[in-house]
């Protein structure tokens, strides 16, 4: 019996110990946070707050990792397969006229989505220099030939009954000589006239839309 009641002293004298020692933590956690000023406190706080967002964030990640949509490709433009391609004198599309013609090309593009380009004729200003740069493109891959200034629409003017599967947009007005390979007076039912103006931008963009559906209904017929 006094075995037991010695035990059961022990067991209590323990748990007192331990009793005491947890409010003695318990009173010095409260002591610490009482001598920490509200600045302290608060960063403290933002700490846990951004840990808990990290862990947070971390679990539904690696829960929905599998299964996030994929970023959508950037949009990329789609070229059909026509060539719009300008002539020009040695000021290139820096001209008045040359750069309505270009701004005219440029809204064609955008609507058909047809490739666009211009050559500069360099040197002599004359039909037998501007001669080999008209056929360059001629023998390229432009479906549709735009001409602005003198020598450059008398040339492609002459080549248009030699080309009659190509389209010419001739910027002007019509001469009436016809192609070299046609009577004189005679029409190339491939050749639109687009005079210069305040409308030459706008009559470009027409000119080159219809001959670039013209070609593409070519060449689905075909």
């Amino acid at each position: 019996m006094v075995k037991q009641v010695r035990q059961v002293t022990r067991t209590r004298s323990v748990r007192a110990e331990e009793t005491g020692r947890l409010a003695a933590v318990g009173r010095a956690a409260v002591l610490g946070l009482r001598s920490l000023s509200g600045r302290s406190l608060a960063m403290i706080g933002t700490a846990v707050a951004l840990a808990l967002a990290m862990i947070v964030t971390g679990f539904f990640l690696h829960r929905h990792g599998s299964g996030r949509p994929p970023i959508p490709a950037t949009r990329a433009r789609h070229y059909t397969e026509s060539d719009a391609c300008l002539l020009t004198d040695r000021h290139g599309i820096n001209a008045k006229a040359a750069a309505a013609v270009w701004q005219g090309m440029q809204d064609a593009s955008h609507a058909t989505h047809a490739r666009v380009s211009y050559s500069s004729v360099t040197g002599e200003q004359s039909t037998a220099n501007a001669r080999p740069f008209l056929n360059a493109l001629l023998q390229g891959s432009c479906e549709v030939v735009l001409a602005v200034g003198g020598p450059e629409v008398k040339v492609a003017q002459e080549a248009t009954g030699r080309y009659a599967k190509l389209g010419f947009v001739l910027v002007g007005r019509e001469n009436g000589s016809g192609s070299s390979s046609g009577g004189k007076g005679k029409a190339d039912t491939n050749v639109a006239w687009v005079p210069e103006g305040d409308g030459l931008r706008a009559g470009v963009a027409a000119a080159v839309r219809q001959a670039v559906e013209a070609e593409a209904e070519a060449g689905a017929q075909s």
